[in-house]
């Protein structure tokens, strides 16, 4: 049939089932918008900031597993969403972002709203395009998905001029696509698949480093079967939260910067590091020379170039973690976890001796608690999305995840202003959960016009605010290294978040004690509406473990007087 470019846009979201596009319309996308008028096929949000139309996208694709959408105009409404797709590109997350650009014939005249947008896109997307023809535009929106979504996610870009948007053209839509460069492997090498299996049975010391590919994959039943057939401790990095669930006796927990003490501290130990869909980020890894120096590494990914990319690995593996892992299974033994005991000992022992945990007051709240505390109201029914400082690394340590996709968060880009897009994202995705965003009194501000379109498009966000007046996690590293240097990192001066709730349409609430904290939670859930609980907690608390930059993971800052100045700054050494 035959259609023109704005109509074959609408045709192929249909095609792809996409039941929710995020957007903002300008110029340049207007063909496009005036379609989006006409069609009946999926939702449109509209979003008060282009980034946050990506985050919300984000969002979206991370809690559903399906590929997120977002439409944009050119120039400065294109330039506003590059943070958000860098975030994406960071955690390997599939979005389709369609960009309008000026008409063909004034690409590269510094045309009226004119950018680059594929030179700029170019190093923070899987990849991308500039649609010249229309002929190609079917092709390109077909690609666009499947790139996306297969290997190793990522956002795909596509920028279409806008005489291209108006020009009619036969709209065949392909059904398969086969590309002579991008071919993903998904089945691994069985015979290193024989060797992994080998090195586990002659393994004293296995560990299983479990990384946000897992969820990607969706394979998180597959490693819980070999975590439970073998009995085998695991550490999750923080993209891989709620693999397994929080209660698993054979999670140590989470590993890295401020991972659990028995988590680092095994990495250290470990004879066998089995690396299933992670990439040795340097929050994990620290001071390589000393990264798991006594292991054999096994590293699976279905990512080649991420393959010893940064440690150096003894059996590399690509392919699709779910099917490696699936194989493994199969070439090993219960009877190998009796070998193990003393290890399983071993760690129950280091956890003992610096458990996770915090020092409890009344007032004012510690923000442990308050983690906890959702997560004993809310658990399973909630998705919990978060910003970007302290509150994301105490909801890392201290919610109780129960399955994947159920912790959602920026974590290779760092990204504050993510938190609130994305969880409506979440709740559009998933309308059966209950959509949480933990977020700090900095990051809240970011993206806080977003309040507006959840009012108006009914998204009922529940925004928890560790409010500390200050930027938490920049405050932290300047009380440790920079002598309490407290360099613009002080937020006394702050909106009253009550009020601005309301002004925005939505209800907030001020939670300065445990009472109040447990029926402004409740109160938020009940109200169907977009909320802020202002949430008053210790000043001066900080997340702890902490592996300070360019030390091993078995150098630990552990032990304090109080919230702010440590006992020593040596620092808990690796029992070995």
């Amino acid at each position: 049939m035959r259609l023109n470019g704005s109509e074959m846009v609408i045709e192929a979201l249909r095609n792809e089932d996409v039941k929710v596009v995020f957007g903002y319309p300008g110029g340049a996308i207007m063909n496009v918008y005036d379609e989006i008028y006409k069609q009946k096929y999926f939702e449109h949000i509209l979003m008060r900031h282009e980034q946050a139309a990506v985050h919300a996208a984000d969002g979206y694709a991370r809690a559903s597993g399906d590929v997120g959408v977002a439409i944009l105009t050119s120039g400065p409404g294109f330039t506003n969403a590059i943070t958000g797709i860098a975030t994406a590109y960071a955690d390997s997350i599939p979005l389709v972002i369609i960009s309008g650009q000026v008409p063909t014939g004034l690409i590269g005249t510094d045309a009226f709203q004119e950018i680059d947008a594929v030179g700029i896109s170019r190093p923070c997307t899987k990849h991308n395009y500039l649609v010249r023809h229309i002929e190609d535009l079917p092709r390109i929106l077909k690609e666009a998905f499947y790139i996306a979504k297969s290997g190793r996610p990522g956002p795909v870009h596509i920028d279409i001029p806008k005489d291209i948007t108006a020009t009619t053209g036969e709209f065949d839509y392909p059904t398969e696509i086969a590309l002579k460069t991008y071919k993903p492997n998904y089945k691994g090498n069985a015979k290193q698949i024989k060797k992994v299996a080998d090195a586990m049975k002659r393994s004293k010391k296995p560990l299983l480093y479990l990384g946000g590919g897992i969820v990607h994959s969706g394979a998180s039943e597959v490693v819980r079967a070999l975590v439970h057939k073998l009995q085998l401790p695991a550490v999750e990095t923080l993209m891989a939260r709620g693999v397994l669930e929080s209660s698993d006796p054979m999670l140590l927990g989470m590993v890295g910067m401020h991972g659990n003490y028995v988590s680092n501290i095994a990495m250290s130990e470990t004879d066998l590091l089995i690396s299933i869909g992670a990439r040795f980020d340097d929050r994990v890894t620290s001071k390589l020379s000393e990264f798991a120096r006594y292991a054999e590494i096994v590293h699976i990914d279905i990512d080649p170039s991420s393959i010893a990319k940064i440690v150096d690995v003894h059996y590399p593996i690509v392919g699709d973690v779910g099917e490696v892992i699936s194989e493994l299974i199969t070439l090993t033994h219960e009877d190998w976890r009796a070998a193990w005991k003393g290890w399983r000992m071993q760690l129950e022992r280091y956890n003992d001796l610096h458990p996770l945990g915090y020092v409890d007051s009344d007032s004012p709240l510690k923000p442990q608690w308050v983690i906890e505390r959702i997560g004993q109201i809310l658990g399973e029914r909630a998705i919990i999305a978060t910003d970007v400082g302290q509150h994301q690394m105490w909801a890392a340590q201290f919610y109780p995840f129960s399955f994947a996709r159920q912790f959602i968060t920026s974590g290779g880009l760092g990204t504050m202003g993510f938190g609130l897009p994305a969880a409506m994202g979440v709740r559009l995705a998933c309308p059966h959960k209950i959509a949480v965003n933990i977020t700090g009194d900095g990051s809240i501000l970011m993206n806080i016009q977003e309040l507006m379109t959840a009012v108006e498009a009914r998204i009922p966000v529940i925004n928890v605010i560790l409010n500390n007046n200050y930027l938490g996690m920049v405050r932290q590293w300047q009380t440790f290294f920079y002598d309490k240097r407290y360099s613009h990192t002080d937020l006394s001066l702050q909106p009253d978040f009550v009020r601005l709730a309301e002004s925005f349409g939505g209800i907030g609430f001020v939670c300065k004690t445990k009472e109040e904290f447990d029926v402004a939670l409740a109160q938020a859930e009940e109200s169907g509406k977009v909320a802020l609980l202002d949430v008053r907690i210790h000043r001066l608390e900080n997340v702890l473990p902490m592996v300070p930059t360019g030390s091993g993971l078995s150098n630990m800052m552990l032990d304090y007087h109080d919230e702010s100045t440590p006992t020593n700054n040596t620092a808990a050494k690796c029992p070995r």
